[in-house]
């Protein structure tokens, strides 16, 4: 098997682009284990983050077929949002965003700091929503009524995840691969999963590259039983666009979302204040620091399924500890 037929679909170059893996050595020592971490928090376009991988795919489709408007939808403070009006913004297209308050907050920093502060700076339409209840409907909504005024919109779905989306993380899979190649023994990668598309891709393409790696999802929004569902059948779909078989087990840890998406909790917190005190990088409050909470603990509760080194995908957010700080 191999990932040869990535090949065949178009993509925009220079938004995601390789990315450092980089050794912890300080967290390491803290942690008494070899952790490595991809530093997708540093792709080259609006402050980086994981989602500029899977435009590079969504973007080269909606240019493509000739739109001048990226429709998408998310939280007030999303990532994937912030970088799909950054691509709207380099390629010259209207960016028009529905944007949810999930947690009810009514902190100014919430609603106008942050990812959303960064919005305004783009130009962004945003379209306040009381909820994303079906986000893919919303957003046809938003297309009737943009193509009603001449607009040619195409529709990003949530966190970019889908099938074409999820592609930038098989691709990031090769370059992980390809990055270990010199260091011994890889235990396991551990990356958020939330709307499933980072996971799905890193899922297709590790089975094939580093099969013996264990990959573990750390939820930032469900519970296994909901989650579970989302990553196989997505993963499943990229397989298959890929001409690929995939049915390694999925591993997905629940432990470390709580309360609720959107909402920081203390061991996220205290990853993140751990990981800039040691190395000087910083995670976010609603994925990575999750995630990273999920790795500190795991290696705690003796949760992987072997010893070795393990690499963190570092999948961005950063801006959103502006909208966090109280």
């Amino acid at each position: 098997m191999s990932l040869d037929n990535l090949v065949n679909f178009p993509r925009v170059e220079l938004l995601g682009a390789p990315t450092p893996l980089e050794h912890l050595s300080r967290l390491s020592d803290y942690l008494g284990r070899d952790i490595l971490i991809k530093r997708d928090d540093v792709t080259p376009v609006a402050l980086g983050g994981n989602k500029l991988r899977k435009l590079e795919f969504l973007a080269a489709d909606a240019l493509r077929n000739g739109a001048d408007v990226l429709v998408t939808a998310g939280a007030i403070q999303s990532n994937h949002v912030r970088q799909t009006a950054a691509v709207a913004a380099k390629f010259g297209l209207k960016c028009v965003a529905l944007l949810e308050n999930p947690t009810g907050t009514t902190s100014m920093n919430y609603l106008h700091n942050g990812n959303r502060l960064l919005l305004e700076l783009m130009d962004t339409e945003v379209v306040a929503v009381e909820a994303l209840h079906d986000p893919d409907a919303q957003m046809e909504e938003q297309v009737t009524l943009l193509e009603a005024q001449g607009f040619r919109p195409y529709s990003i779905p949530v966190g970019g995840s889908s099938a074409l989306g999820a592609l930038g993380y098989v691709e990031c899979a090769r370059e992980i691969a390809h990055q270990c190649e010199g260091v011994p023994d890889i235990a396991a990668v551990v990356v958020a999963s939330g709307s499933a598309g980072t996971h799905a891709g890193l899922a297709v393409g590790l089975e094939q590259l580093m099969p013996d790696t264990e990959l573990v999802g750390v939820t930032v929004s469900r519970t296994v039983a909901d989650q579970l569902p989302k990553v196989e059948r997505l993963r499943q779909q990229v397989a298959q666009s890929l001409a690929l078989n995939s049915r390694a087990a999925i591993t997905l840890w629940d432990d470390y979302f709580a309360p609720r998406y959107g909402e920081p909790n203390e061991a996220g917190m205290e990853a993140i204040k751990l990981l800039a005190r040691l190395e000087g990088i910083f995670l976010d409050p609603v994925y990575t620091g999750k995630a990273m909470a999920g790795l500190i603990d795991g290696i705690a509760q003796n949760r992987f399924r072997r010893e070795g080194p393990i690499v963190f995908v570092h999948t961005g957010g950063s801006p959103a500890l502006f909208a966090y700080h109280q």
